[in-house]
């Protein structure tokens, strides 16, 4: 059988991209089950699930272990993988900022040799080096990177916000944006050329949806 794979991240990007498949025709049940399989299979509608930690998502997709994935932005713009980026999903939405203590505000530039914590290296190091042009100690965490200025251990960070609300309870601001972030559609450019007519046809339905969806007054699902 020719399989479609699709790697999901775990948690609500997951459930939200099944809703809106289901939307768009599939039969998403078996993707559904309540079980620890990590690999779920529906042969009638030729579809396999992939699910996995959402960093991981676009390794299992550049290596064409899947075909497709679902992924939010920020992690795509971390991993720099080579992927064809199809659809913005819509949903998922949040900002990778810059942020700090609010008298920093305008005035990051008075920093010299800053020190950034983040759970995003990549993303902070090629904006403070690229946009900026500031060079920076880059420190690795992989959570609650809002202790870091709290702390001590760095003068900034580089995170996602949403609301902003844990911020503000930590005394915190956002500085400036780095960039928008919402969850993707990519898919593997192998998979592209050798499955073209599935995956065309897929992307095809779920655009539509998404544009009915517009029309309706938003893409949240």
């Amino acid at each position: 059988m020719d399989w479609i794979t699709i790697a999901l991240p775990k948690g609500r990007l997951a459930d939200q991209t099944l809703d809106l498949l289901e939307a768009s025709g599939y039969d998403c049940s078996a993707a559904r089950e309540s079980s620890r399989r990590l690999i779920l299979e529906d042969p009638a509608a030729g579809l396999r699930f992939i699910l996995a930690k959402p960093a991981d998502v676009p390794t299992y997709v550049d290596y064409g272990a899947a075909d497709l994935g679902v992924v939010g932005k920020d992690t795509l713009l971390e991993e720099g993988r080579r992927l064809y980026e199809v659809l913005d999903l819509g949903f998922g939405k949040c900002r990778l900022c810059v942020c700090g203590v609010p008298s920093l505000k305008d005035r990051l530039h008075t920093l010299p040799n800053k020190r950034v914590a983040t759970k995003y290296p990549a993303v902070a190091r090629r904006y403070f080096e690229t946009v900026r042009r500031e060079s920076v100690e880059i420190i690795k965490l992989n959570g609650s990177v809002e202790l870091a200025p709290l702390t001590g251990l760095a003068e900034v960070i580089v995170d996602i916000v949403e609301s902003g609300r844990t911020l503000r309870e930590n005394g915190l601001d956002v500085l400036e944006t780095i960039a928008d972030v919402s969850a993707r559609m990519v898919v593997n450019r192998v998979s592209m050329k050798m499955k073209s007519s599935r995956i065309h046809e897929m992307i095809e339905a779920v655009r539509v949806t998404l544009e009915a969806r517009k029309g309706q007054g938003g893409t949240e699902i």
